[in-house]
């Protein structure tokens, strides 16, 4: 057995006769000093359906551990629902959560001197922030994804919380009934899990699954589904096998493995997000991985699978299928995935893909065979230009163009856009500007699902653009432009841009521009001013000192200057 931190600690003799007494109180016998201790961080909670199914999955985790001989010890992490708090002030909490959501569990796990770590998580920033966690630590650890949620129905259509958001859209622009509306808002959501299509949970438990951090065929699984309980109890056999083997998160999270799970992403078309927390991974684990090496993959990988947002299927039907590990095959047998990276199980992706088809499944369209997918390369490409130096994320599947040249419509935040929108002042060929929106300058990097939703409901989709400093959800598509920096509030370009200003996004040629020479924005320059901080006091103050650039993923340790 390795020699473990903890249980080494608690049986020191007398010095340690307090700490042992402790853990007498919350169960431990005398035999259990011995044993490795393993921290569960459970992130249930009945804030959002996200989280409603952890408890069980948890609990299911923490008999299997005390089995395989290891003493598990809970402790809970926190939350966010962003599909209730968008488009309000609430948002700009979520991306901070993510940082509460490492720094609890790095905390809990080194104060306690833990063994190991398994992690669970269902909302958007609970993934995330377990893995960074993780990273950080270096202890043995793995993820446990709480499960994807199954799709609503209404009227023939399977639904997801997006159709919720683009009912508004709908509604306002007077396609959509009373009635209709109030059938898509009560049926949308079914029960436990996140959010159906590839968002950014499933996106994010994709990608763990990929690089080797969740066990093989569990990140896809449905959340009231009984394979998701029985995949929790053999997460957590195979950690404490990695305890005793001495298997930690940096062996497996390698420059190759974040390859591995880029290139998963961009397959499945998932989310933008996917973009900021794997490089914010990348930094807690220091490993060198840029946004560059993002365009890199996009430009190899095609997209072959059919899901929403941009697609038809959602996450419940990609998993019947085959899910991530025929997706993974696929792109082994293509020279698209490093096949020697190692696992949590000690197994490599290569031994663990083994049995997998080499094709997907006929009589289906969710997977499409290789050499004919969906869109050639990859859909999120990082975009440069004067209006984004350091770069920026555009998600470029689902759209009959990929380019737009129009006039700029400025808005300082979320709500003066969405305002627009909804009173129908937007029209086609228009370029919508939301700034103030970034890492420091919401702060919190609010996604803006609400307007994108609105504008594909008002039927313009096609037909107008929108950048930000800001973030988009997992269920955005369109024109959509996001993580443009440097932000607006430290005066990066989109700063200075003005109402009528000629702004052209091209997906193919990589450019997001502002038709202004640099002598003019020179002089509209000198003529602007920081805004003061919309905080003083609290953790959105704390978070917007000590943010990074969304480029290095909004970390908040990133550099110090100690």
């Amino acid at each position: 057995m390795a020699d473990n931190r903890r249980s080494k600690a608690v049986t020191a003799g007398v010095k340690r006769a307090p700490n042992r007494a402790m853990l007498r109180a919350v169960g431990f016998k005398d035999e259990d000093f011995d044993k490795p201790i393993v921290g569960v961080g459970n992130a249930h909670s009945t804030i959002t359906p996200c989280n409603m199914g952890i408890g069980p999955i948890a609990a299911r985790a923490e008999e299997a551990l005390r089995r395989a001989g290891a003493m598990p010890q809970n402790f809970g992490t926190i939350t966010i629902s962003d599909g209730i708090s968008m488009g309000t002030e609430g948002m700009k909490y979520s991306l901070v959560s993510r940082e509460v959501i490492a720094d609890s569990i790095e905390t809990v796990v080194n104060g306690q001197s833990m063994d190991g770590i398994l992690a669970t998580g269902g909302c958007d920033k609970n993934m995330p922030g377990a893995m960074i966690a993780l990273a950080r630590l270096n202890v043995p650890g793995i993820f446990v994804y709480g499960g994807t949620i199954l799709p609503g129905h209404y009227k023939g259509q399977d639904l997801t919380i997006v159709s919720a958001f683009e009912a508004v859209g709908q509604y306002s622009a007077g396609n959509l009934s009373d009635e209709d509306l109030k059938g898509v808002e009560s049926n949308a959501c079914p029960g436990a899990g996140s959010c159906g299509g590839m968002y950014t949970a499933n996106t994010m438990s994709s990608a763990f699954e990929a690089m080797g951090m969740s066990l093989m065929g569990s990140s896809t699984q449905s959340a009231v589904d009984p394979e998701k309980a029985d995949s929790a109890a053999r997460s957590a056999e195979v950690l404490v096998d990695a305890i005793r083997a001495n298997r930690k998160p940096r062996d497996i999270m390698t420059r190759k493995a974040f390859e591995n799970g880029f290139a998963l992403v961009m397959a499945v078309g998932g989310s933008t997000n996917a973009v900021l927390h794997l490089l914010a991974i990348a930094n807690a684990a220091e490993v060198d991985f840029s946004i560059d090496d993002v365009e890199e993959i996009r430009r190899k990988v095609p997209v072959f699978c059919d899901l929403k947002p941009s697609g038809r299927y959602v996450t419940s039907e990609f998993h019947k299928v085959g899910g991530t590990p025929q997706v993974m095959k696929m792109l082994l047998n293509n020279g698209l995935l490093h096949g020697d990276c190692l696992t949590i199980t000690g197994q490599t992706i290569a031994e663990l893909l083994a049995d997998v088809p080499d094709e997907p499944a006929a009589g289906q369209d969710i997977i499409r065979p290789f050499d004919k997918p969906l869109y050639s390369h990859g859909h999120l490409a990082i975009l440069r230009g004067n209006l984004a130096e350091e770069g920026a994320v555009a998600k470029i599947t689902g759209l009959k163009k990929s380019s737009i040249t129009g006039p700029a419509r400025v808005f300082d935040s979320e709500e003066a856009c969405m305002d627009a929108i909804m009173a129908r002042e937007i029209k086609a060929g228009d370029v919508l500007v939301i700034r103030y929106e970034g890492p420091k300058g919401g702060p919190g990097m609010r996604e803006m699902l609400s307007p994108t939703s609105a504008i594909i409901g008002a039927g313009l989709g096609d037909e107008v653009g929108l950048i930000t400093d800001g973030r988009f959800s997992g269920g955005t598509y369109g024109m959509v432009v996001g993580h443009v920096a440097p932000e607006a509030y430290v005066g990066g370009n989109i700063a200075l841009v003005r109402d009528g200003d000629t702004i052209t996004i091209d997906a193919r040629r990589n450019l997001l521009e502002v038709a202004l020479s640099d002598d003019e924005l020179a002089q509209r320059r000198s003529e602007w001013k920081k805004p003061e901080p919309r905080y003083r006091r609290g953790v959105l103050a704390k978070y917007a000192k000590l943010v990074s650039s969304a480029r290095f993923g909004a970390v908040t340790d990133k550099d110090l200057d100690i």
